[in-house]
């Protein structure tokens, strides 16, 4: 086995703007349920597996824009809605249960593993707005547990097992 790549995450406009250093042998690997034209051109392939369920992503689109229409402002709204719906727990139970994620999951693992150096890219800009990339890439570094140290459904990992 080669030595282990790299795991990064970025957001699509960084790419497109220069902000990120993007090499040509990187797989930049999209991660998002709904990618529109630009954003397929931006990456090499997409892996909608291993993006947030499609009720999920409706259900923190409704509450998002009801806190905008409260006033709040979009990244203000943003991240109200993430925490008040319970996203990123949510996600990650969807990552652990879902049997198209964890092969996906097993997939990108495998890649890295081999060597191979891999940039999850979704649309939101995390230093103004929380997203499920970052946790998918702290999911996969862990080999599919939270980054907090428990599995998604909350039980500890026994590192003695590992």
């Amino acid at each position: 086995m080669d030595s282990e790549g790299d795991l990064r995450d970025t957001y699509a406009a960084a790419i497109q703007h220069g902000l990120v250093d993007v090499a040509d042998a990187d797989r930049v690997l999209g991660v998002v349920r709904r990618p529109t034209r630009w954003f397929s051109a931006v990456v090499d392939e997409n892996e909608p597996a291993v993006a947030p369920p499609t009720d999920l992503l409706d259900e923190f689109a409704e509450r998002r824009e009801d806190l905008k229409m409260r006033g709040m402002c979009d990244e203000g709204a943003h991240n109200a809605a993430w925490e008040e719906i319970g996203f990123k727990r949510r996600y990650l139970d969807y990552l652990d249960g879902s049997p198209e994620a964890t092969a996906a999951a097993r997939r990108i693992r495998s890649l890295v593993d081999d060597g191979e150096a891999v940039v999850l890219v979704c649309y939101e800009n995390t230093s103004k707005k929380r997203c499920h990339r970052t946790h998918l890439r702290e999911w996969l570094a862990d080999d599919g547990s939270a980054a907090d140290g428990s599995t998604a459904d909350g039980s500890a990992i026994d590192e003695t097992d590992a």
